[in-house]
């Protein structure tokens, strides 16, 4: 080779190998904060692993889920708001996870960057295991990915994947649901993860001042109004799910009420929500006015104040309620089955809407 050929290296390139073993090990006390049993919480190696007999299980089903946070981590780097946004990766899977009666117990994160900055990694992460606290899921892994040209500078992504478990029988499928059932409603945190390709188009369209006081609370940002991460619904649902309480459940994210609640519903079942039981959040409400959003559009897009939907049998709703509010969650009978096709109808004193026919032409071909 010849003296005067330039000696490359990765680093020229771009991608710093020793800034992701900095990074590896800064994460380590992090990831060891999410132990639990199964799992033993180290990481460094090719895999993790996870052991479901010492977690407990005798016949597991296993639970597989993934999902990003969306456009709404542009909010946190646009505005340094990196150390929560973690909490939303995890929500998004594990609330996924609980609909299905499964347990989330382990969870593995992608971070991908075009130049490692180990502080805001480091943050995300520190997010990522708060989140994995706030659900008794493991972090057992994950993958940092520096991948010059491939973003532009300060952004990144996130994905995450969690695997649940639930014991053989124990599964909620929705088949026991029949008119008759009563629908709960559990408060939203806020906008959660869905929508803000919306959201940040109404922020540059009408020139708000993210970092000035929300003119529907004035102790609040705006920015971190909307930054406010998806609440995280594990520890409150899972003892009501094994006391036999539950017959289904709907995660209410991208299609709002009226995409999600027919998905766990079986043929015949038709869900008829009281838009009127429960009061639109004051960040929703300014959202639908900012935008002079039709109420129906509103239904479809964000959750408008209900996170997770609750289908249980009438004698069953005031128990179910009592045991959610005692551990702080806020519930709403919003409605109930009646028979009929399979889908769902929100009304209220704004209008009627319904998703029946949309559901079905992207469910049944």
């Amino acid at each position: 080779m010849s003296s005067n050929t330039p000696s490359y290296t990765y680093e020229q390139a771009g991608v710093s190998i020793d800034a992701g073993n900095r990074l590896v090990k800064a994460i380590g006390p992090l990831v060891k904060a999410t132990a639990r049993p199964g799992a033993d919480g180290e990481i460094g190696g090719f895999g993790g692993f996870f052991d479901p007999k010492a977690a407990g299980y005798k016949d597991p089903l296993l639970v597989a889920g993934n999902d990003g946070v969306g456009t709404k981590v542009k909010i946190a780097i646009d505005y340094d708001r990196h150390d929560r946004i973690g909490i939303d990766l995890v929500a998004m899977c594990v609330n996924d996870l609980i609909v299905q009666g499964a347990e989330p117990l382990f969870f593995l994160d992608y971070f991908a960057t075009g130049k490692l900055d180990n502080g805001v990694a480091e943050r995300v992460i520190a997010g990522i295991a708060e989140g994995c606290k706030m659900a008794g899921c493991a972090l057992i892994g994950g993958e940092t990915a520096e991948m010059p040209g491939m973003y532009g500078p300060g952004d990144y992504d996130l994905a995450g994947f969690c695997v649940g478990a639930v014991e053989r029988g124990e599964q909620l499928t929705g088949e026991k649901v029949a008119p008759g059932h009563v629908l709960l409603g559990l408060a939203s945190s806020g906008v959660h993860s869905n929508g803000y390709s919306l959201v940040r188009r109404l922020a540059e369209d009408k020139m708000w001042k993210m970092e000035s006081p929300a003119i529907f609370d004035q102790d609040q940002l705006l920015v971190d109004a909307l930054a406010e991460p998806t609440r995280i619904y594990v520890k409150s649902l899972l003892p009501v799910i094994r006391a036999g309480k539950i017959d289904a459940l709907a995660h209410i994210t991208g299609g709002g009420l009226l995409e999600n609640v027919p998905r766990v519903l079986p043929q015949g079942a038709h869900a008829v929500i009281d838009a009127d039981a429960w009061e639109l959040p004051p960040l929703m409400a300014f959202l639908q006015a900012q935008g002079n959003i039709e109420p129906g559009e509103m239904a479809r897009t964000f959750n408008t104040g209900i996170g997770m939907v609750l289908a249980v049998t009438p004698d069953q709703a005031d128990t179910v309620t009592a045991d959610l509010e005692a551990v702080g969650e806020t519930v709403f009978r919003i409605g109930a089955i009646v028979e009929g096709a399979k889908g769902c109808t929100v009304r209220g004193s704004a209008g009627t809407w319904s998703a029946r026919e949309a559901w079905e032409a992207t469910h049944n071909g």
